[in-house]
């Protein structure tokens, strides 16, 4: 990604003297303020060392974050690194594209849940080609979580935070493991174990939070951890979201497809794991079957409602779709309800 060099007392400007009333998110090497540049024709995001690591005068988190986005091409599933802004010796701090609707943890463990499934999906899909693209890239990001997956102004998820990233080859031992409890793989001990099969265990992880709407750990519930929670899970239905309605027909065969997918992303058999690539392909095979309405055809599907409800049809259709879920094939009816009811995800 291109960067360019932010003028230091414009940025302190920007974000009012790195105001606490600016700060839009916390991590454990930074803090991330909003700001207004360029006569407030440009909102972005500014990170800056924590005090903590500033009084360490640590700005290697800071440092190795801007390396890793600096080396990768810009791509609408990671958040773009706008540049860099210099202070007390040589010091930077990261300006970054503004994600003004928070996180996809904020989104699932909010108090106001306002996903369907096909959203949900659709969310899976990006994260999923999120670590595709950066696993191409040799890059691995070591904290895949929900709380590191962010919204823009479209809804549009992608992956952040990259002080933990590593860049490069793995004929080298990596550094030390590191992660956050819930999300990183068990079988990441040594830093000889280092692969991007870690990232695939996270972010399998974070595919269970998007099915289920619990915690990746919530001490609150038994078992408290998510992983253990999918294997005593008998049936979809067992496992989904119990804040929503369970998935129409027509997305079952893809939240089940989903699901298998996360229960291969976290076995602790290293192997059984599949690569993002895989995960991207499978899915949309899967969801060949999901189609856009087009705007102007809404009409005619109100219409076509309104003929049924007076004719009194059962169940009329409009497309018969194949779907899989695991080995097993099976066919389910689309019906016009269904599409109406999630037509504001497509428009």
């Amino acid at each position: 990604m291109e960067e360019m060099e932010f003028d230091y007392e414009e940025v302190v400007k920007a974000t009012e003297n790195f105001n606490p009333r600016r700060i839009i998110g916390k991590g454990s090497h930074g803090m991330v303020y909003k700001g207004v540049l360029f006569n407030d024709r440009l909102q972005v995001a500014v990170k800056k060392p924590s005090e903590g690591l500033e009084s360490l005068h640590d700005n290697s988190k800071l440092e190795n974050e801007i390396r890793v986005l600096s080396s990768l091409r810009e791509s609408p599933h990671v958040v773009n690194l706008l540049g860099t802004s210099s202070y007390n010796d040589h010091k930077k701090l990261i300006v970054m594209e503004l994600m003004p609707n928070g996180s996809l943890h904020d989104l699932l463990h909010g108090h106001a849940n306002k996903t369907t499934w096909p959203k949900r999906v659709e969310i899976a899909m990006q994260i999923a080609r999120a670590v595709q693209f950066l696993h191409e890239a040799v890059v691995i990001h070591r904290d895949i979580k929900s709380s590191n997956i962010l919204f823009d102004s479209h809804w549009n998820a992608k992956l952040a935070d990259f002080g933990l990233a590593v860049k490069g080859g793995l004929s080298e031992p990596g550094p030390a493991p590191a992660g956050t409890i819930g999300y990183i793989d068990p079988c990441y001990t040594t830093p000889d174990k280092l692969s991007t099969k870690n990232d695939i265990f996270s972010f399998g992880v974070v595919l269970l939070e998007i099915i289920s709407g619990r915690k990746a750990i919530d001490v609150c519930k038994t078992p408290a951890s998510i992983v253990e929670r999918v294997k005593t899970s008998d049936e979809l239905k067992e496992f989904c979201d119990t804040r929503m309605p369970l998935p129409p027909n027509y997305m079952v065969g893809s939240v089940t497809r989903l699901l298998s997918f996360a229960a291969r992303c976290v076995s602790l058999n290293e192997e059984e794991r599949p690569w993002a690539g895989e995960v991207v392909m499978g899915m949309e095979m899967e969801l060949n079957c999901f189609f856009r309405v087009p705007a102007w055809r809404l009409c005619v599907l109100k219409g076509v409602v309104w003929f049924r409800n007076r004719k009194r049809r059962k169940k009329p259709f409009v497309s018969i779709i194949s779907v899989s879920s695991g080995k097993k094939k099976s066919s389910m009816t689309m019906t016009i309800k269904d599409v109406l009811a999630d037509l504001t995800f497509h428009s």
